[in-house]
């Protein structure tokens, strides 16, 4: 895991320039817009940290068509979708190896049924491309079970999508800096450090965030095997700090990246001091302009900045851009408990049981 996050902003740089030249993104752009025109469904579709690229990439095609339309694109978890075929439209897979049953269930029924599919994954060879129409290839693979380019990479080929879609071209040069200014390891290293004594974490996010919020508690409990609950950031003052104490961590994602972003920052902030009042570890991930508008007193466990970069659309460069300080802040908790992230516990034989099981 420490070696993959170091390599991501090179392999972003990668994949986008990949992406730019590749004639399957042409033909997704092209079914793309076709379903638009015709007000017909697009669905994007994945498990695990695969879920939520495809959540991630449902709110770049959604902002990228624009509020009229945006009620067109929605994100399904693979196991609904495969229960409930889509039967028009366009589905769009997100599988890292391309082997997860559900997923490729989603989209073969999909088909079946007169969905035009596609499928992001990190190889035409595997097994899930044959269930689709159309395969965008990252040719990146995770060497860790606790991915991080597995969630990263199929994100920079949506936010190249969207960018065209939307009448631009994502900046390969400007996604590579945008990444390496995300990288603070010292900031990261401090707040799992505050962290690391805590029972339990509840992490927080409203609109994209919300998806940041979602895989940096999937990453702490696979690296850390620390229990973590990600909560849109309203749904917080909402009863669920009713159980937390002084040993729950509280990590809030604001990037403030969408419009009317008023409400959710004053949520925010409310949140900080309902954490700040029951004497929870608090550490912020926040968009750059944010700084100074939250008080450093409500992130007593530090706080990580998702950096902002010329030539990347806001919505995209909130997503990208928080992908590194989340991922950091949870390698650097699992080492700082101890853990080995790699295996996500499976070399503790039960869990091992557990995941065959």
């Amino acid at each position: 895991m420490t070696e993959m996050i170091a390599a991501e902003p090179a392999m972003a740089e990668r994949v986008a320039q990949r992406s730019l030249a590749n004639p399957a993104m042409s033909q997704l752009l092209e079914s793309t817009r076709l379903a638009v025109e015709r007000n017909e469904p697009i669905t994007t579709t994945g498990c695990g940290t695969s879920e939520h690229a495809a959540m991630a990439a449902a709110a770049l095609l959604a902002d990228a068509i624009g509020p009229e339309r945006a009620h067109l694109v929605g994100a399904s978890q693979a196991l609904d979708l495969a229960r409930r075929p889509q039967p028009g439209g366009l589905v769009i897979g997100f599988s890292h190896e391309g082997g997860t049953w559900a997923t490729n269930e989603a989209l073969t029924r999909s088909r079946a049924t007169g969905a035009r599919t596609a499928l992001v994954t990190v190889s035409r060879r595997s097994p899930g491309a044959a269930a689709v129409e159309l395969v965008l290839e990252t040719r990146e693979q995770d060497q860790s079970w606790c991915h991080t380019v597995g969630y990263l990479s199929p994100i920079v080929v949506a936010a190249v999508l969207s960018s065209a879609l939307a009448g631009g071209e994502l900046d390969p040069v400007a996604l590579r800096a945008l990444l390496e200014i995300a990288t603070d390891e010292l900031a990261a290293q401090d707040a799992a450090s505050a962290l690391a004594t805590c029972v339990r974490l509840v992490v927080a996010g409203a609109g994209i965030d919300l998806v940041s919020a979602r895989e940096l508690a999937l990453k702490v409990e696979e690296g850390s095997e620390l229990p973590a609950t990600a909560l849109h950031t309203e749904t917080v003052r909402h009863g669920h700090l009713a159980a937390a104490t002084a040993k729950t961590g509280f990590v809030l994602l604001l990037t403030d990246a969408e419009p009317g972003g008023e409400p959710v920052r004053d949520q925010a902030l409310a949140a900080l001091r309902s954490a700040r009042a029951l004497g929870m570890p608090t550490v912020a991930i926040l968009g750059a302009r944010l700084g100074t508008q939250v008080p450093l007193e409500l992130t007593p466990a530090g706080r990580l900045t998702a950096p902002e970069a010329n030539g990347i659309a806001p919505l995209a460069e909130a997503i990208l851009g928080s992908a590194i300080p989340l991922q950091l802040l949870a390698e650097r908790l699992a080492r700082a408990r101890g853990r080995d992230p790699d295996p996500i516990g499976r070399d503790d034989p039960r869990q091992a049981a557990a995941a065959e099981a």
